[in-house]
């Protein structure tokens, strides 16, 4: 992001007058996909790319927002009841409300942001946003008192109940806990995380968007989780001398065992659940050894499950994955909920540009358009820049 460009930006809207700039992260997710609602773990990064904003008190009651991208200004009042209607004010309008509740005395401000995270590519744009408000506010009203994880929830709480998206934890715990070099396995049941070093040296981590999103994909989310649930409340009536809240408290035995109690779909849904589960594990043994080709084996089998067994991709991504593998690409699978948008893969140096090359003429041969292509950088989480 060009700080300069933002202070320009700020400067002009509010009186020529300059705050303090803060900024946040989008994420990646190297592999654990539709894992966090079963209680399972999920391996985000922060990237290099994300929300940008300039903020300062103006010793009034009134938060006045300047979106450079939409080139759009909102105001309301910090004690409103219910906010502004325009859809990316409300991001900041539930920030406020939220660091409110936990004790932060927000008064008044100026603020404008920018942002570099490509829109629908599954980097997070929202937690970006819900993150580096959070942070100004903590740090200009709150002494910096509030907590990392109280931050992150207070981006998921502003989803929920400003944004009307009910949303996991895993996108803002990564735009907050991120740290260049390294990506973190989160655990969806008890909270706990742990860093792994992610230095991939000779190899580039990169996504390519398809471009499509197909109208499927929210309904076909609530059937997938249904099945995981139908698949719980079996095991749970099968033994009945033990509990099972999720997927996450069941193992291949307790699987099998009700195989002839659940339907074939509900069974594959779960399988594949328990396979990531025990995939993410392995690739944080392989992270710790820097052993990237076993990373890249799961990645393809992630892609595999999902395509196969989660049934949640789609002709475009299974094509850009075929792509990768006939190309010699490390590893490479879809990357988010499905049914549209990126691969995300890890590429040998020397591969990089054949590969890219051979995506975007071969995918434009079979589609009519081109996939983008975004490089990634593991960067750092949300702070004060200047």
């Amino acid at each position: 992001m060009d700080i300069e460009f933002v202070r320009s930006r700020f400067i002009k809207h509010f009186d020529g007058k300059t705050g303090n700039i803060y900024f946040s992260p989008g994420r990646v997710n190297l592999i654990g996909e539709h894992t966090d609602y079963n209680g399972g773990f999920v391996f985000p990064g922060a990237v290099d790319k994300g929300i940008m904003a300039e903020v300062r008190p103006n010793g009034t009651d009134t938060v006045m927002c300047y979106s450079i991208d939409l080139k759009d200004r909102v105001e309301f009042k910090v004690d409103d009841p219910n906010g502004p209607h325009t859809s990316w004010a409300r991001y900041i309008y539930g920030i406020v409300q939220e660091m409110k509740k936990l004790g932060v005395p927000v008064k008044g401000f100026n603020i404008a942001f920018a942002g570099d995270v490509p829109l629908g590519a599954g980097m997070s744009s929202s937690a970006a946003m819900e993150s580096c408000f959070a942070c100004a506010l903590n740090d200009l009203f709150g002494d910096n008192k509030v907590s990392k994880w109280d931050m992150a929830l207070a981006g998921q709480a502003t989803e929920h109940n400003y944004c009307g998206v009910n949303c996991g934890i895993m996108d803002q715990f990564a735009s907050v806990f991120g740290e260049e070099g390294k990506l973190m396995r989160l655990d969806c049941r008890s909270r706990e995380f742990e860093y792994f070093p992610f230095n991939p040296q000779g190899y580039k981590l990169v996504l390519l968007d398809s471009k499509v999103k197909h109208e499927l994909a929210s309904s076909a989310y609530n059937d997938r989780r249904k099945s995981c649930e139908n698949v719980v409340a079996a095991l749970q009536k099968h033994f009945a001398d033990r509990k099972f809240e999720t997927l996450r408290d069941a193992n291949w035995d307790d699987l099998e065992a009700v195989k002839a109690e659940v339907s074939a779909e509900d069974y594959k849904r779960a399988h594949f659940v328990l396979g990531e589960v025990d995939r993410v594990l392995a690739v944080s043994d392989a992270l710790n050894k820097g052993d990237y080709e076993t990373v890249g084996k799961k990645m393809y089998e992630t892609h595999e499950g999902l395509s196969k067994e989660y049934e949640v991709s789609c002709e475009e991504l299974d094509y850009l994955n075929s792509i990768a593998k006939l190309d010699g690409v490390t590893g490479s699978r879809i990357m988010g909920g499905g049914f549209g948008g990126c691969t995300i893969n890890l590429v040998k140096d020397e591969l990089y540009d054949k590969f890219i090359t051979d995506a975007r003429q071969k995918y434009v041969a079979r589609f009519g358009h081109e996939p983008a292509v975004y490089d990634v950088v593991i960067g750092k989480g949300s702070h004060k820049v200047c």
